[in-house]
């Protein structure tokens, strides 16, 4: 009995059974806003499946009368499906008619890859405008960090093309003075709450990174809502005692005017110390 090949998985051209040209490859897709984080995304999955030799030029096209012509057409139409299903509707009418894949990424990159100034403006005015409010310290700096990201994308920080190891320290200055501009940002938008944290923090010399500021941060959350929920178990305690006291005009009932009761410790009515 003949031996059958078994496909070359690492060849660029292998195609795994269930990739068909339906399948979707990342989400969100890309709406026109979300340029960046979409294509770094999509990098990341064709480079996990090989295929990225077909979106970044590094690729020559085959002749009509290479071996390898049918199996690149073949990857060629993949890729550019998995492209066109993997942006808006009203985007991939716009890339219907490109033959290759190449020509239809290349296409997305120069419509959307611009980072104009109204985009940073933007970034930067809702950085600086944002505040906790009602979200809890997780909602709010999941939020910040992205915006964060994306800005850093338009911005990067410039890298050394020295041809020898470049012994000044003004880059990893430049780096360290954005990261503590982020930790700065961050502590103001918090609630007053976390004043006590935020003294503390900015007090330290140097600042801590924005990880060990956001757990630092969590841990005080957690506490004043354990301490929040232990001050009104008591409230809940003397709700029920008084609920099961007996009323109307029985035995020693007294029609004459009971003043409320009145907390020496903590100032509030309807309890007395004993149950405070």
């Amino acid at each position: 009995m003949p031996r059958q090949n078994q496909p070359d998985t690492e060849s660029i051209f292998y195609v795994h059974p269930s990739e068909g040209p339906n399948y979707v490859l990342v989400a969100p897709p890309l709406d026109g806003t979300n340029y960046l984080a979409w294509s770094r995304s999509m990098i990341r999955a064709f480079g996990a499946k090989n295929k990225l030799k077909f979106i970044d030029g590094s690729m020559e096209i085959p002749d009509e009368d290479d071996l390898n012509r049918n199996v690149w057409e073949q990857c060629n139409h993949l890729i550019k499906s998995l492209i066109i299903n993997s942006v808006s509707p009203q985007i991939a009418q716009t890339l219907v008619f490109h033959e290759n894949a190449i020509d239809a990424w290349s296409d997305l990159k120069e419509r959307f890859s611009k980072a104009d100034g109204i985009r940073i403006a933007s970034l930067r005015s809702k950085i600086n405008n944002m505040k906790q409010g009602s979200k809890s310290v997780l909602e709010y700096f999941t939020e910040m960090k992205t915006l964060w990201e994306e800005l850093n994308s338009h911005r990067p920080m410039p890298h050394c093309t020295c041809p020898h190891p470049c012994r000044s320290v003004a880059m990893r200055e430049a780096l360290h003075y954005r990261l503590e501009d982020q930790v700065i940002q961050f502590l103001t938008g918090l609630n007053d709450q976390f004043n006590v944290v935020k003294t503390q923090v900015l007090m330290l010399d140097p600042l801590p990174s924005i990880n060990r500021v956001y757990s630092l941060d969590v841990q005080e959350e957690s506490n004043n809502l354990s301490l929040a929920s232990s001050l009104t178990e008591p409230f809940s305690i003397v709700n029920v005692a008084d609920s099961r006291k007996p009323q109307g005009r029985g035995r020693g009932y007294s029609t004459g005017f009971k003043p409320p009761r009145h907390c020496t410790f903590c100032g509030k009515s309807n309890h007395t110390v004993e149950y405070c």
